[in-house]
């Protein structure tokens, strides 16, 4: 019978498939939790409330990790929001704290969430410069404007992986509009409080 080795294969690849979509199932359910707990994290970065932070980085880890335990093959590219979520508050908080953002390997993400997340990253810097101009911490914002600035240089080549790395090359774009605004409204800050100095020196 020509269809017998058909009869036998069927019910087994049946059986694989029903695994990998109950394991789908799980990470599209599942992730939403890690993004929720990243995003709570950089609202606690913004205000200053690092300790929050860090915990919620930490649940967000721990999350991940189930996720991460239910991916194989085709089934990484549902966590590459959640990976992508936990790179952008973790290098937000570094950043924050003077430390160095940590690897692609230390974090164990996949390069794609890696890149995308430090893209995401500058957007989150911009409005810490823009609150320290706010109090008048000119200094600080600089500083976190050149750190915002070549972070935007050293990702900007990878615009060329765009069909590889998804969304790269749009969110270079707004970021590139968003380094020169920061820096038009960094520049004007700053110019005005020479001024202020240099009057405030002829009383």
């Amino acid at each position: 019978m020509t269809i017998k080795n058909v009869k036998s294969s069927l019910p087994l690849i049946s059986k694989n498939l029903e695994k990998t979509n109950s394991k789908r199932e799980f990470l599209i359910k599942n992730n939403r939790e890690t993004v929720i707990l990243c995003s709570q994290a950089i609202i606690s970065i913004h205000k200053n409330d690092l300790n929050t932070a860090k915990k919620k980085i930490a649940s967000a880890k721990s999350e991940l990790s189930k996720l991460k335990q239910k991916t194989g093959g085709d089934l990484v590219r549902y966590i590459i929001t959640p990976e992508q979520e936990l790179v952008e508050a973790v290098s937000l908080l570094a950043v924050i704290e003077g430390k160095e953002i940590p690897s692609v390997k230390s974090l164990k993400v996949s390069d794609e969430s890696y890149i995308l997340g430090l893209l995401d990253c500058i957007g989150e810097l911009k409005r810490q410069v823009i609150d320290k101009i706010r109090v008048g911490d000119s200094k600080r914002a600089t500083h976190l404007f050149d750190v915002m600035e070549n972070l935007y240089l050293l990702l900007y080549p990878f615009a060329s992986y765009d069909k590889i790395v998804k969304e790269t090359r749009r969110k270079l774009d707004v970021n590139r509009m968003l380094v020169e605004e920061t820096r038009s409204v960094l520049t004007e800050e700053i110019r005005r409080q020479e001024l202020i100095k240099a009057i405030n020196k002829k009383k």
